[in-house]
């Protein structure tokens, strides 16, 4: 199949030096902020980017659950493919498209375990259903049908029926620290904008970069 007339040209904005934050986590804050009030479907959604010793790249989209000063936070089953291969290789990226602002965001940083403290605070927030749902799911593993996750979710309904759904041992959350953020800013004729920040000794450095 070729798609290659599939082309569309992007005018909706521009991406100038002047207008940047000096920090990226600031900069992203603006922008993610924009891309909610701009109702793009789930703007917390990235493509996490990992690969573990064996060099083989993996990409998956996860959610982006909050981000501070230190970097940017989601969870996962901690036997996963994506957690063993961060266990074995820290370096991840992360990769947002809000095609309604025809813009993106590329994080490349280092993946850092959150507290349990951390992964309990948000555990008690997700809705009972993604508790069980974080009991049932050997994530990444082989499972024989849908039938055995069903089955194992009615095990675990009357399990925890009685009350509060504790964390589960294997549970937990990475922290991508950023080493370098790209803002990227869709323009005509493929001349998009496109700056990094990249740590320096003196905070970020910021550069514009071709198209």
């Amino acid at each position: 199949m070729d798609v290659s007339d599939l082309r569309r040209e992007y005018r909706k904005s521009r991406l100038e030096r002047e207008s940047l934050r000096t920090d990226p986590l600031d900069q992203f804050e603006q922008w993610f902020s924009q891309a909610r009030e701009a109702e793009a479907p789930e703007p917390n959604a990235m493509c996490l980017a990992t690969a573990g010793a064996d060099q083989q790249p993996s990409a998956r989209t996860v959610l982006l659950k909050y981000f501070d000063r230190e970097g940017f936070v989601f969870f996962t089953n901690m036997e996963s493919e994506k957690a063993r291969q961060l266990s074995e290789n820290p370096r991840a990226a992360l990769h947002f498209y809000w095609q309604t602002l025809e813009r993106q965001v590329i994080i490349r940083g280092d993946a850092r375990p959150v507290t349990r403290k951390e992964a309990l605070a948000y555990f008690v927030k997700r809705p009972r259903g993604s508790q069980l749902g974080a009991w049932v799911s050997e994530q990444s593993r082989i499972v024989s049908s849908r039938s055995m996750l069903e089955m194992k979710l009615e095990e675990m309904k009357r399990r925890f029926a009685d009350g509060k759904i504790p964390l589960p041992s294997f549970w937990g959350g990475f922290r991508v620290v950023p080493r370098e953020v790209e803002f990227w800013q869709g323009r005509e004729n493929r001349l998009h904008d496109r700056f990094l920040f990249a740590r320096c000794e003196s905070g970020w450095s910021i550069e514009r970069l071709a198209p």
